[in-house]
C-alpha cells in the first residue's frame, strides 16, 4: 500500500524536479488561497471572483498548445527555469500591490492570465521530462509521487493561507509564495540539460496539428481528456468556498475548505502502491471522474462545515485517483518526440475544465445559491461521465498488459535503458 520510492532512487533529477515541485506548489497555494480573498474583499461580487478563471482561460489555451510545442522543441530544462523565475516576478507584482494603501483589481486579473501563461508553457515542459528522467517501468510510480507532492504542497498551503491571510494579511501571503520561488529556481538550476529529440519538430502551428492529429487517432486518450474536462467544468467548486463559508457561518473554515480536497488526494497517494498493480486503466479514471461528482452533491446537500470537509475530502481523493491513471496512460504509451504537444493538450484538459469550472460556479451560483451550484454540478457531472463511458469503449477496453502504444513504448524504453540517468 506504501508508495514506491524506485524513481526517487535512481534519478537524481526526478529527485530535485520534486523537491522544487513541493516547494513551488506550497508556496503557489497560498497565492491561490489568497487571490480570491482579496477580489472577494474588494468586490464582493461571486461573479468577480469566478471571472478569474474567465481571464486565466485564453493565454491557458493558446500558450498551452505553444508550449507543448516549445517543449519538443528546445531543452526542457532551460524552459523550466526561465518560466520559473518568470513566475517569481509576478508573485512579486502581487506583493506590491497588497501593500499600497489602495489595492486595485485589475493587477489581479493581470497577473492571473500571465501566470496561466507561464504556467501553459513550463507544464508540458515538466511532464514531458519525466520519461526521460525515469524508467518506463517506474513511470506509474513516478506518478503517484508526482501527485503526493501536489497533495502535500496543497494540504499545507492553503491550511496555512487561511491562518496567514485571517491574522497576518494577504502580503506575508504573497511574501512567502515570492520566497518558494526563489527556493524553487535554485533547485531547478541544477537539473541536467534536456535538449529535443533528433525526431522533434520546430515549434509551428504545423507542428501543433501534428500533435493534435496523433491525440485524435489515439480514442482512448481523447477518453481521458473528455471525462476530465467534464467532471472539472461541471463540479469544480473552488469560486464559491469563500461565498460557502459565509453562508455555514464558518468563515475560519475557509483554508480547511481549500485544503480538503489535496487532502483527500494526499489519503490516496500515501497508500498509492496498489496503483502500479492496476491494468485496466481507462475504467478507473471513468469510475473515479463519477465517484468526483457523487462526493460533489454530498457536499452541496448537507448544511454542516464538518460533513462538507469530509465530502470535499471525499472528492480529493476520487480525483487522485483518476489522476494516477490519466498519468500513467499519458506517460507509458505517448512517444518521446510527441510528448511535449500532447502535454500541452494534457494541460488543456485538467486546466481549461477547471478555469471553466469557476466561471460555471460562481454564474450558476448567481443565478440560483452557492449550495445548489455545488450539488446540481455534481449531478450533472455524473450524468456526463456515465454517457461518455458509454461513447468510449476504447477507454473502457484499454489494458497496459496489452495496449498496442503500450507495448511499442516499453519495448523502446528496454533498449534505450543504458542511457537513463544515474543518481
Amino acid at each position: 500500500m506504501l508508495p514506491d520510492l524506485a524513481p526517487w532512487r535512481a534519478s537524481a533529477d526526478f529527485r530535485r524536479l520534486w523537491l522544487s515541485g513541493l516547494i513551488t506548489h506550497f508556496g503557489s497555494s497560498l497565492t491561490f488561497v489568497a487571490l480570491p480573498v482579496q477580489m472577494k474583499a474588494l468586490t464582493g461580487s461571486v461573479v468577480a471572483v469566478g471571472a478569474i478563471g474567465a481571464v486565466e482561460l485564453v493565454p491557458l489555451i493558446v500558450f498551452g498548445l505553444y508550449g507543448g510545442a516549445l517543449a519538443d522543441a528546445l531543452d526542457k530544462r532551460k524552459l523550466i527555469v526561465r518560466t520559473e523565475a518568470g513566475q517569481g516576478l509576478l508573485c512579486a507584482a502581487l506583493l506590491v500591490n497588497a501593500l499600497v494603501p489602495t489595492p486595485a483589481v485589475w493587477p489581479l486579473y493581470a497577473v492571473a492570465a500571465l501566470s496561466s501563461a507561464l504556467a501553459a508553457v513550463q507544464r508540458p515542459a515538466l511532464d514531458s521530462l519525466v520519461p526521460r528522467i525515469v524508467a518506463h517501468e517506474h513511470l506509474p510510480a513516478a506518478a503517484s509521487l508526482n501527485s503526493l507532492r501536489w497533495s502535500v504542497g496543497g494540504v499545507a498551503g492553503p491550511a496555512l493561507a487561511g491562518v496567514v491571510v485571517a491574522y497576518a494579511g494577504l502580503g506575508w501571503a504573497y511574501a512567502v509564495d515570492l520566497t518558494t520561488f526563489v527556493v524553487s529556481v535554485a533547485l531547478v538550476l541544477g537539473l541536467g540539460a534536456s535538449p529535443a529529440a533528433h525526431e522533434a519538430a520546430k515549434p509551428s502551428l504545423k507542428s501543433i496539428a501534428e500533435g493534435a492529429r496523433y491525440a485524435w487517432s489515439r480514442k482512448e486518450l481523447l477518453g481521458t481528456y473528455a471525462i476530465d474536462l467534464a467532471a472539472m467544468f461541471f463540479a469544480m467548486p473552488l469560486a464559491v468556498l469563500p461565498f460557502l463559508a459565509d453562508e455555514l457561518d464558518a468563515e475560519w473554515s475557509l483554508g480547511l475548505m481549500y485544503a480538503a480536497l489535496p487532502a483527500g488526494a494526499l489519503l490516496v497517494t500515501l497508500t498509492s502502491g496498489w496503483t502500479s498493480r492496476v491494468h485496466r486503466h481507462g475504467r478507473m479514471v471513468a469510475l473515479a471522474a463519477a465517484c468526483w461528482g457523487l462526493a460533489m452533491v454530498g457536499a452541496g446537500a448537507v448544511h454542516d462545515v464538518g460533513p462538507v470537509l469530509l465530502f470535499l475530502v471525499l472528492a480529493g481523493s476520487f480525483d487522485m485517483v483518476s489522476g494516477i491513471f490519466r498519468g500513467a496512460m499519458w506517460d507509458q504509451t505517448i512517444p518521446d518526440e510527441l510528448r511535449g504537444r500532447l502535454a500541452g493538450i494534457e494541460l488543456l484538459s485538467y486546466s481549461v475544465g477547471p478555469q471553466l469550472g469557476q466561471v460555471r460556479a460562481g454564474g450558476m451560483a448567481a443565478w440560483t445559491s452557492v449550495r445548489t451550484s455545488i450539488w446540481a454540478g455534481g449531478v450533472i457531472c455524473v450524468g456526463a461521465v456515465g454517457l461518455l463511458g458509454l461513447c468510449l469503449p476504447g477507454l473502457m477496453r484499454y489494458d497496459v498488459r496489452t495496449n498496442e502504444h503500450a507495448v511499442r513504448m516499453r519495448s523502446a524504453r528496454a533498449r534505450a535503458v543504458p542511457s537513463l540517468p544515474h543518481p
